[in-house]
């Protein structure tokens, strides 16, 4: 995965213009997403999430790219925002955002681990997640739905200093490095096949 996403971000820089298009250019802004249903489905727990971004767009910017459904379902909840969320983007777009953002909101599991790929703290709005090693590092701090601890950890997240260990994904180089170990463990195996 940090393969890939390293990979792609030369090409996002190239084919992304959304950093100029929003304005965002030398601005400090928080990235948030929101899907999962235990968020999505849940009124107190969607209400309590969109309370902790309108108090963090006080500070500072928050781009939400919203999610047709889970537009829906908070314009029938009237679940009022202090902030303008913008249409889904395309991958170049989200990967300018990320390396861009000052924090990530997320609930999402693969922007948990993109946003450690870019040096980026990340505020997961999920009372568990599979990255238990971004937890340790404190990159990641879980927040679940609670409205005083989401916006706590986004500022904290920002002041506090975070040591990304890039090692701890592979480095961005784990498919080359997977090649390595098959050409030297499996290479007679191989050898042996075409003879």
């Amino acid at each position: 995965m940090q393969d890939a996403v390293l990979f792609y971000s030369v090409y996002s820089a190239e084919k992304s213009t959304i950093i100029k298009g929003m304005g965002l250019e030398g601005m400090d802004f928080a990235l948030c997403t929101i899907h999962r249903p235990e968020n999505t489905d849940d009124p107190v727990r969607l209400a309590s999430i969109v309370g902790a971004l309108n108090e963090i767009s006080r500070r500072m910017s928050v781009v939400l790219p919203l999610h047709p459904r889970t537009r829906k379902i908070i314009a029938s909840c009237s679940v009022p925002f202090a902030f303008e969320p913008i249409y889904p983007v395309g991958y170049f777009d989200m990967i300018e955002l990320i390396k861009h953002t000052k924090v990530v909101l997320t609930d999402s599991g693969g922007l948990q681990k993109e946003a450690f790929f870019f040096d980026k703290p990340c505020v997961t709005l999920r009372d568990e997640t599979e990255w238990v090693e971004l937890l340790s590092s404190r990159a990641n701090r879980l927040a679940g739905a609670d409205r005083e601890l989401i916006v706590k950890y986004s500022n904290e997240s920002i002041t506090d200093p975070i040591v990304f260990n890039k090692d701890l994904y592979g480095n961005g180089r784990a498919s080359e490095n997977i090649v390595k170990y098959i050409q030297r463990d499996y290479s007679n195996i191989f050898i042996a096949t075409v003879k």
